[in-house]
């Protein structure tokens, strides 16, 4: 009983209607898209800083290019600018809301595209501590949900992969409904259920009075004690891009 009135208090305070926590976690997920639909697109600035176990750093700069798309997933264009040994690296990943994404990899060595099969989407994103399934838009279709918890204007939600060739059998991901739903945090748990990583969402800015991003994002392997620290500069919502800019042909003529 404490339960449903405590369910049914969340519901009053998010002005949502919802009858059980499957339900609530499915309609939390849906007001944090909607809340950030119509930036058309994006381009922007990042260092990654790469830790291992010992502390010791490296980093790497990047550029990435977003065009969101209504009917499908977003599609996006990762490149490494620099050092020179992943200078040119490049990934160009076509989210979709069912079915498994279609992803690409530009390596300049050998001057070629290599599609990233779905059993490796799990991998390791260059070596940093994000997967590549990780660079994938926020897609509401992709989980199926149940409600957790709420605390004060956070409110977390359990995400499970509907993808069974995903590295994860679950997300908590907290929200901040206070703030447009923004992710405040994402915990995932492997294959086997135990937790793997968590990233940890800091330093926003709104962009165009209502979008949210994050300056920050800290990724910690808890079993390999490694960090992957993502820093955003120089966001730019006014680009002019279009399908033609996320194409295997752009990916290879940018990357080299």
């Amino acid at each position: 009983m404490k339960k449903i009135v405590f369910i049914l208090t969340v519901l009053i305070t998010l002005g949502i209607q919802a009858q059980t926590p499957e339900e609530l976690g499915l309609q939390i997920a849906k007001a944090a898209e909607q809340a950030d639909l119509g930036f058309n697109s994006s381009t922007v600035n990042l260092k990654m800083t790469l830790k291992n176990k010992n502390g010791q750093t490296s980093e790497r700069s990047l550029t990435t290019k977003t065009l969101e798309l209504t009917e499908d997933g977003d599609k996006s264009l990762i490149v490494f600018n620099s050092p020179k040994d992943v200078k040119g690296t490049s990934t160009l990943t076509f989210t979709h809301k069912v079915g498994s994404d279609d992803q690409w990899l530009f390596l300049p060595s050998i001057k070629r595209v290599k599609r990233i099969s779905s059993n490796n989407k799990s991998g390791p994103f260059v070596g940093s501590e994000f997967a590549y399934e990780d660079l994938s838009s926020q897609e509401v279709e992709k989980y199926t949900y149940k409600f957790i918890e709420a605390k004060g204007s956070l409110v977390v939600v359990e995400q499970d992969p509907v993808d069974p060739k995903s590295g994860y059998t679950r997300r908590l991901v907290t929200y901040n409904k206070d703030k447009g739903y923004r992710f405040e945090k994402v915990e995932f748990y492997d294959r086997k259920n135990a937790l793997l990583k968590t990233l940890l969402y800091s330093n926003y800015k709104t962009y165009k009075n209502k979008f949210w991003r994050a300056g920050t994002f800290t990724m910690k392997n808890h079993q390999s004690n490694k960090e992957t620290i993502l820093e955003f500069s120089d966001y730019n919502f006014d680009v002019d891009l279009s399908e033609e800019d996320f194409t295997q042909a752009a990916l290879q003529r940018i990357g080299g």
